[in-house]
């Protein structure tokens, strides 16, 4: 009925989620920018950080993250273009967090799936990223597709020589890493790819996550949940995500936003809690 769905829709406005990953910097969102933005805060996700695929593009993505107040950024290079950033050091990424609207670093890790740089890279890029999030303090937004050891060990090393804030983002590895990184104090963080119907054993691993140490993301214009699989995705869709993940764990979707955006904020301490964030 109507008044079933007006009372839905107050129900979104007054929870409160965060999308700490997604791409809306991307051409897909240039012709509708503002209507992204708007859709996401009237499905109650009152934050987004839009995240760095490219230091050398940092110019672009400052001038979409300084046109919302809820749009935050990170400075980082992508593993898929880790070699053509090898000359981009951690204090040259720390400079570039001193913009009071970069909240974070990264993306960087490994990507065995595509490959588009060498392993080799792809570690030296890491390593650096790490460097930058252990020196500022900001938290590392990590990429790990089909590099579970690879991931584990880098951690591993990198956690000897000092912590580090970080969150494995978009999570679709095994659960021995998932365990691992948050034995090491990381976060793990997951996307529209757990509400898929034979992510069975992914929802399994985001079960077994804390519930002190998980966060939800879109990953936008990518890997749209349920029940928009396959159409571009948005941060208005991680409520679909957030709620697949809430059943999983027997929770109602308000306790489990309370506890997610709780989460980004203590990872996250950058981000002011006000306006929307309140």
């Amino acid at each position: 009925t109507s008044t079933a769905r007006r009372r839905r829709a107050r129900t979104a406005l007054k929870m409160l989620l965060v999308d700490h990953h997604c791409h809306i910097d991307r051409p897909e969102f240039a012709s509708d920018l503002d209507g992204v933005v708007a859709r996401a805060h009237a499905a109650g996700v009152g934050l987004m950080v839009n995240i760095s695929t490219r230091v050398r593009k940092f110019d672009h993505l400052i001038s979409v993250v300084e046109r919302f107040d809820t749009v935050y950024g990170t400075i980082g290079t992508h593993p898929h273009y880790a070699h053509e950033e090898l000359d981009v050091t951690a204090i040259d990424l720390a400079r570039y967090a001193e913009h009071p609207k970069i909240v974070g670093i990264g993306e960087a890790g490994l990507d065995y799936y595509y490959k588009h740089s060498t392993p080799e890279a792809q570690a030296q890029g890491f390593r650096t990223h790490i460097a930058a999030a252990r020196m500022t303090g900001l938290p590392l937004e990590i990429h790990t597709r089909d590099a579970d050891a690879d991931t584990m060990a880098i951690l591993v090393d990198e956690h000897a020589k000092g912590p580090f804030p970080a969150v494995l983002h978009c999570f679709t590895g095994g659960r021995e890493l998932a365990m691992r990184a948050v034995d090491l104090g990381l976060f793990v963080s997951f996307s529209g790819v757990v509400s898929f119907k034979k992510s069975e054993e992914l929802r399994a691993i985001a079960n077994a996550v804390p519930l002190d140490r998980i966060l939800v993301e879109t990953d936008a214009p990518y890997l749209a949940p349920e029940p928009y699989r396959g159409k571009q995705n948005e941060p208005a869709y991680v409520v679909h995500t957030a709620r697949a993940l809430a059943e999983a764990r027997g929770l109602s979707l308000e306790d489990f936003a309370k506890a997610t955006t709780g989460n980004f904020f203590r990872l996250y301490t950058k981000v002011p809690r006000t306006g929307a964030a309140a």
